[in-house]
């Protein structure tokens, strides 16, 4: 198998399980409750697990570390950059009161643009994905004989 199209794939799960998440939350408004959010990475954290062990089976003895994380990087980047369009859609086209809803439920002075609210959900998605893929790969290191 191409070395891009596992990490494609599973990027293309964890969007749709990502999405599947908020748009369930939308339909009991919860999706406003940023407590909520911490679910993501569950869901993100599953999506590398399955994505590195994948590689992992389908390399067998020749899986490295460096197979691995950048199974996951790629798997999670990918997701992020998905679900980020997703989101600009959802704020710009669906409900355009979202950011305004999200944020009153912290402080009701702030004015943010949409452009700011993307860059913040990307970076916050690049970030999640870099610490669970150091963090799953500790599960698939070789130990040191």
């Amino acid at each position: 198998m191409n070395k891009i199209i596992l990490p494609i794939r599973f990027a293309i799960a964890i969007t749709g399980s990502l999405i599947g998440y908020f748009l369930l939350l939308s339909l009991f408004e919860l999706h406003v409750n940023p407590m909520f959010s911490l679910f993501n990475g569950v869901i993100t954290g599953f999506g590398l697990f399955e994505a590195i062990r994948f590689r992992k089976l389908e390399l067998g003895s020749d899986f490295q570390y460096s197979n691995g994380f950048s199974t996951g990087i790629v798997a999670g980047f990918i997701s992020t950059l998905l679900f980020s369009i997703f989101m600009a859609v959802y704020v710009t086209e669906v409900n355009t009161d979202f950011i305004h809803a999200l944020l009153t439920s912290w402080d009701s002075h702030f004015d943010v643009s949409v452009g700011a609210f993307i860059f913040v959900v990307a970076l916050m998605g690049l970030a999640t994905s870099v610490v669970l893929t150091l963090t799953i790969m500790q599960f698939f290191k070789k130990p040191i004989k």
